[in-house]
């Protein structure tokens, strides 16, 4: 008997296709300014198989940090000088932050560009974790690293709009609580429309 492929649903939204996202899509009362620079950033939205049922890796940041304290996050950051392109930075990031290598991960594709609050151009790089690992958060950076199943953050229905005052005006946005931990914000927006372009 042939073993289901998983995988193939993410396969297919990788196929669909979409607009890209901000931190600002539930605010159409917000004007960007003209001329920003924004920077490229890499994160890598790691998938695993585990007992026949895909998870999604992510993290919960360091409380000390001075961008995003303690906020539910996917491994990555800007794109560095020495990277070929925002999956290598993708790849290297996870690898400083939760010791995930590189060549442990298939890359399958990117979702759509993600701009965030800190003038950053997100691309989310969906990666097929190829063998268990045992997660090194580290410590300057990662507070914990845990997994989610998949079809939790795929799930429309999962998700809720929530609000909270910001540089003193009402900003919204998605989140997708799982457990004890309150998934929100640019995160929470990429699943968000990887869950929309789901089969």
């Amino acid at each position: 008997m042939t073993k289901p492929d998983l995988f193939a649903p993410l396969r297919s939204a990788l196929d669909r296709p979409s607009a890209d996202s901000s931190d600002f899509d539930l605010n159409p009362g917000v004007t960007l300014p003209e001329g920003r620079v924004l920077r490229p950033a890499g994160v890598l939205v790691p998938v695993i198989e585990r007992s026949g049922v895909l998870q999604v890796i992510l993290t919960k940041r360091a409380s000390h940090l001075k961008h995003h304290p303690g906020q539910i996050a996917f491994p990555g950051g800007k794109v560095d000088e020495g990277d070929a392109d925002v999956a290598a930075a993708a790849l290297r990031e996870a690898h400083e932050e939760i010791g995930l290598r590189p060549e442990n991960v298939e890359v399958l594709g990117f979702l759509p560009n993600h701009e965030t609050v800190t003038s950053f151009t997100m691309t989310p790089v969906l990666g097929r974790i190829r063998a268990d690992f045992t997660p090194i958060p580290e410590p300057g950076e990662v507070e914990e690293v845990f997994s989610v199943p998949l079809s939790h953050v795929t799930n429309p229905a999962r998700f809720a709009i929530e609000s909270r005052r910001w540089r003193g005006q009402r900003r919204h946005y998605f989140t997708v609580p799982y457990g004890p931990y309150y998934i929100w914000g640019a995160t929470a927006r990429i699943l968000r429309g990887l869950a929309d372009r789901m089969p």
